[in-house]
């Protein structure tokens, strides 16, 4: 993981922390820079100017004071990286979402909870007995059953960033 100013190359990234103060926070969630959001440099930082990021449709120019406050680590869902049932990641560790599985139906249900392709999703809570499982994902908790979870493939995150 990285900051944003120390980004040197354009490309997709994903947010994973937003630092400074409650007030700054609270305003970049409201544009929607929200930790598991993807972000993509259009124009890296220079001395002479501040970067350029694409986001929710829109071009941003954002400050290196601000740049220097969130922290990224490229988004790549690479067909070499192995893919894990939702069901079986742990506690409190996270993951990118790859593909679901399974019937139109449930693959319907859910993504219609927001469990689509390339969200960042965690492990909150598990019951238990071991279902269901409790999920952050996208500012807010689910909970779905093991049985569910088991059809969604993901790509672990580690703390450090890799995957």
């Amino acid at each position: 993981m990285q900051a944003l100013i120390d980004v040197r190359e354009s490309g997709a990234y994903l947010l994973m922390s937003v630092g400074g103060s409650g007030a700054l926070r609270r305003h970049l969630a409201e544009m929607g820079l929200v930790v598991g959001k993807k972000v993509t440099v259009v124009k890296p930082a220079s001395k002479l100017s501040g970067m350029v990021i694409f986001f929710q449709g829109q071009r941003l120019a954002i400050s290196d004071e601000i740049a220097s406050l969130l922290v990224v680590r490229p988004f790549a869902m690479d067909a070499d990286t192995p893919a894990i049932a939702l069901a079986d990641l742990p506690l409190r560790q996270a993951g990118l979402i790859r593909t679901i599985k399974g019937d139109p139906p449930l693959r319907h249900r859910l993504m219609d909870m927001g469990l689509t392709k390339g969200t960042l999703v965690k492990i909150h809570q598990i019951a238990p007995l071991g279902d269901p499982i409790e999920l952050a994902v996208r500012g807010y908790k689910l909970s779905i059953r093991k049985q569910d979870a088991a059809h969604v493939l993901v790509t672990e995150v580690t703390s450090d960033g890799d995957t």
